[in-house]
């Protein structure tokens, strides 16, 4: 099959209570899964350094919906650690944006950002795709 990667946004508007993003995020995880006709693993990843308080606190509310999501309709999820993706995709585990870029493209990919090669990235890390560097344990 194909791989299809891109980004989403899910900011609330002008006049939306914050619990719109993660409504929307429920949404569009009903739409991949019928699209892929159903879903049998999430990985997802797992940051555990944050910009700042309220970016710990979206990020919190993601992963709490994506979890209970993925309770609910009984798909197996994992988290894996920003530098695990870092050190699979470039062979550095603090690699920045444009290492992982380049990585991803060098890969035949055209991400349209550093998120999307981080998702790429992510996915070839899943499901052992790609001739990477390190695939590694944990950073």
């Amino acid at each position: 099959g194909g791989t299809t990667s891109g980004t989403m946004t899910f900011k609330p508007g002008r006049f939306e209570g914050g619990g719109m993003r993660y409504l929307r995020f429920t949404d569009w995880l009903v739409e991949i899964a019928m699209h892929a006709h159903g879903l049998r693993r999430v990985v997802f990843e797992e940051v555990r350094r944050h910009a700042g308080t309220d970016a710990s606190h979206v990020y919190g509310g993601f992963l709490g919906t994506l979890t209970a999501w993925c309770e609910e309709h009984e798909v197996p999820y994992e988290g894996i650690p920003v530098g695990t993706i870092k050190r699979f995709a470039t062979g550095r585990g603090n690699a920045d944006k444009a290492a992982m870029i380049a990585a991803i493209r060098a890969r035949g990919f055209l991400p349209a950002d550093d998120n999307e090669a981080d998702a790429i990235a992510l996915l070839f890390w899943a499901t052992g795709a790609g001739d990477a560097p390190d695939r590694g344990g944990r950073a």
